[in-house]
């Protein structure tokens, strides 16, 4: 299986790298997987270009078919502003819309103070709950006096867990999942509750 990390970080070395790091390492310690580090940081000039010219770079078109074709996707941001990073958002954006539907996601966040942990919930999960992936339920938040401390650990491994096992159990959905929707017009959903004309 194929596990993508798409790190957001912009300094070296990166907190936000090391938990993404981390992540996939209690991942590859459930089962054989083949990891992959997607670093945003190094793209945002291409990423900026795809939105002038309507067409991706050679790195970028790269990292984008690593992301889609992926079994499993770790997503980790730093938080700026109370919400993911302006060139995390941006990465997501250059993506076709259904081109992550039934992918499995594991959500994570880096920064300063515990306060800004509800990042997971109010803007990555609906995020790609908009963009039809699965997101596993343990989301991962690291502020800076986690690091050592108790309790980041189990919360890694959880959600490693629960990765995995959605990377398992849903090889075939993906191509389900992806597949092309019939939408029908609301004007035509109303005239068809209203009847023949007359009624």
């Amino acid at each position: 299986m194929k596990l993508v990390v798409v790190s957001a970080g912009l300094s070296v070395p990166s907190s936000t790298r090391l938990l993404g790091d981390r992540l996939a390492a209690a991942v590859a310690g459930q089962g054989p997987v083949e990891v992959e580090v997607v670093e945003l940081r190094d793209l945002a000039v291409e990423i900026a270009h795809n939105f002038t010219n309507g067409f991706p770079g050679r790195r970028l078109a790269a990292a984008i078919d690593a992301v889609t074709s992926a079994d499993g996707l770790i997503v980790v941001t730093p938080v700026f502003s109370a919400s993911y990073s302006g060139l995390f958002k941006s990465f997501f954006d250059v993506i076709e819309q259904d081109a992550l539907a039934g992918l499995p996601v594991l959500i994570a966040a880096t920064g300063g103070t515990a306060r800004h942990s509800l990042v997971l919930e109010h803007a990555l999960r609906p995020l790609f709950a908009y963009l039809r992936a699965v997101v596993v339920p343990t989301g991962v938040y690291a502020a800076s006096e986690d690091w050592g401390a108790e309790g980041l650990d189990g919360r890694i491994e959880r959600a490693a867990g629960e990765l995995t096992g959605l990377m398992r159990g849903m090889s075939g959905v993906r191509t389900a999942a992806a597949g092309e929707l019939t939408v029908v017009p609301f004007t035509e959903q109303l005239a068809a509750l209203a009847g023949p004309s007359g009624d």
